[in-house]
């Protein structure tokens, strides 16, 4: 009796694990693959099915034990680095490009046949992204790899990869590139030839101000010369007429009085001449102190 327990145990046991390696589970976010033997039987939940095989949605579903087993893989957009890359643009420049792609498997049948791990897939996707890569960056310059054409060229980048990696059963969603340096030898020489570029801008720029300045500076002073000529010319004919003007109201003077305008003229001159501290040796009989003795302007006898 006791020995039938244990056999019976032993099988319930059995039983147990037999049943449970007989259910498994496919999450939402994951497609698999049943095998039999080795020979694709149906898939569960392919993001594209196949159309030669079932195809079920996700969730528990049942097995044979130990002649089937299943193989998933993930069914969400998944995304892959490129090492850095020395690539030879269209202008023979060098450059160090590390870039990145977004994919999903879209048919694990195909993926299942033509890679049938992970591991392996992205080996082919990373020699056919890198033969893509160099392709596409070779038939452009180095400006456009940089800024200028960056996107269109990953476009391009996208479709053949596309049409390459397509036998493989992986739909390729984005690609681009992070990064695009020269190598560090080129780099210094490069920035010796931007800064000796530069500076032969500088210089032309400041020849060029150098030659506007001296173009207005000739200007203004021409401009000032003539505007200081003809100012003294008008000054020297104002001044003409002020002293015609003038002559000609001393002339009225003296006609209606000579001898007050001579009288006036002589204070004048006694202003002009004789300031305070002045010593003046002159004979007082001289025709300038005329006016010293009387109003007449007669001298002292």
């Amino acid at each position: 009796m006791q020995r039938m327990l244990i056999i019976g145990g032993v099988i319930a046991a059995v039983l147990i694990i037999v049943l449970a390696n007989a259910f498994y589970i496919v999450p939402i976010d994951r497609q698999a693959i049943v095998l039999r033997f080795g020979e694709a039987q149906l898939t569960v939940n392919a993001a594209q099915p196949s159309g030669v095989l079932k195809n079920y949605g996700p969730g528990l579903h049942f097995k044979w034990p130990v002649v089937e087993n299943v193989l998933t893989y993930d069914r969400r957009n998944m995304g892959f680095d490129l090492e850095k890359q020395e690539v030879i643009a269209s202008d023979q420049q060098r450059l160090e490009v590390d870039a990145i792609a977004r994919y999903r498997i879209r048919d694990p049948l195909q993926f299942f046949r033509s890679a049938t791990t992970m591991a392996n897939g992205e080996t082919q996707l990373r020699q056919r992204f890198t033969a893509a890569l160099r392709g596409e960056l070779g038939k452009v310059s180095q400006p456009d790899i940089i800024s200028g054409q960056r996107a269109s060229v990953m476009q391009r980048v996208k479709s053949l990869l596309q049409t390459s990696i397509a036998p493989l059963g992986i739909e390729i969603i984005d690609v681009r590139i992070r990064q695009a340096d020269l190598p560090e030898a080129n780099s210094q020489r490069v920035y010796e030839r931007m800064k000796s570029q530069l500076q032969q801008k500088v210089n032309q720029y400041q020849a060029e101000g150098q030659g506007l300045y001296l173009t207005i500076v000739g200007e203004a002073d021409k401009q000032v010369t003539v505007i200081l000529a003809d100012a003294n010319q008008k000054s020297q004919t104002l001044r003409g007429e002020g002293d015609a003007l003038r002559n000609q109201i001393y002339a009225a003077a003296y006609n209606k009085d000579a001898e007050f305008f001579a009288f006036y003229r002589s204070l004048i001159a006694y202003e002009t001449a004789i300031k305070e501290g002045t010593p003046l040796v002159i004979s007082p009989d001289s025709e300038f102190f005329r006016y010293f003795g009387d109003k007449d302007g007669n001298a002292r006898r």
